[in-house]
Parts: structure tokens; C-alpha cells; sequence
């Protein structure tokens, strides 16, 4: 018999997370498109970014049929938050001194299955493509980086909107995040995650 789960946040009942989820606006408008496999990661580190944005969307799937119709939204640009030959470093609205925000499009899965998705939907392709310029260091403690600056789902979106919307800050997202991770290490004992 599984354990009750909570609607919102997914996880155990007793180890609900919405008390900590913000509920936070931003000029951003951010939408986060998740390959199935992620849905009930024990780390959805993808749902609590849009559970703690008010002008967020979580959309789950492999192909996106409605994508031209979601990329046309009305008062925003839309860009592809992942790294490329020709993505640009984020810069703050109000250095770049443009009326329309963005709307942050943001793959969700491991890489392989993030190219997938852009592979399967190609008008995401066809986006400009925009990055990070100065990673922070990663807060995801359960995990090896595949590679140096790899960043949560979660940590990519605050980073971004920290950029984008400076001086306002969406530190408040990582709350839940950080706890997650606090009681998977509990969970595993502290021994068993040093030597790990």
C-alpha cells in the first residue's frame, strides 16, 4: 500500500512541501516542458519552480501539439533556455531596454531526453536560445554534475529570473528545494551521503 500523497506537490503527506513554495510574480512569463519520465521523480525540482511562480506553466509530454499556438501568446517574446552555438547570455530587462519579456521555454528531462524534446518539436528548435552567462555553483547535492555548471531545472529558472528581473530576486524558490534535499540526506543518513 503506497503512502497518501499530496495533489499539489506530489511528494508524501508527511513530507508535504507546500507550506515552503512561494507564491511569487514575475514579468517572466515561464513555461517548463517535461519529458514524462521526470513527472514523479522523487526531485521534481521542475513542479516546485511552477508551483512557486504565479506566470509559470508545467506542461508534461514528449510532443507538444499546441506549441505554435502557446509560442504565439500575446506580450511576450519567446525564447529556448538551453545552451548552443548560437544561445545569448541572459541580460536584465532593463539593460537590454526592450518593452516585451520573455517567455522562458525551459526543457526539463536529463540532456538526452531534452534534445529529444527539441528534436520532437520543432519549432522549439527554430527559438532563439538564450543561457545563463554566470552559473552559480549548483546547490543539488544528491548528484554528480555531469559537467561543470549543470544546474537543477529549478536552479536554471531562479538564475534566469535573477537575471532577467534584476534587482528582484527568486531566491525564495530554492526553500522548498533545499529542503527536499535536507530530508532525502536524513533519509539516507548522513554517513551514507559523505561517503557518496
Amino acid at each position: 500500500m503506497s503512502r497518501p500523497r499530496c495533489e499539489r506537490c506530489l511528494r508524501a503527506q508527511d513530507h508535504c512541501l507546500c507550506p515552503l513554495i512561494p507564491h511569487l510574480q514575475s514579468r517572466t512569463r515561464v513555461v517548463v516542458l517535461q519529458h514524462p519520465s521526470e513527472r514523479l521523480h522523487a526531485l521534481n525540482t521542475a513542479r516546485l519552480a511552477t508551483l512557486g511562480l504565479v506566470n509559470a506553466e508545467l506542461r508534461v509530454g514528449e510532443v507538444f501539439a499546441d506549441l505554435d499556438q502557446l509560442l504565439a501568446t500575446p506580450g511576450y517574446r519567446p525564447v529556448l533556455l538551453f545552451p548552443g552555438e548560437q544561445a545569448q547570455a541572459l541580460v536584465g530587462y532593463a539593460q537590454e531596454g526592450c518593452e516585451l519579456p520573455f517567455m522562458l521555454i525551459v526543457p526539463d528531462g536529463t540532456w538526452r531526453k531534452a534534445r529529444k524534446l527539441l528534436y520532437l518539436n520543432p519549432l522549439l528548435a527554430q527559438l532563439p536560445r538564450v543561457t545563463l552567462g554566470q552559473v552559480l555553483p549548483s546547490r543539488y547535492r544528491l548528484r554528480k554534475a555531469p559537467e561543470a555548471g549543470a544546474l537543477s531545472t529549478l536552479e536554471a529558472v531562479v538564475q534566469g529570473l535573477n537575471v532577467l528581473e534584476a534587482p528582484g530576486c527568486f531566491d525564495q524558490l530554492l526553500r522548498p528545494f533545499e529542503a527536499l534535499i535536507e530530508g532525502q540526506i536524513r533519509a539516507m543518513g548522513r554517513e551514507t551521503f559523505e561517503r557518496n
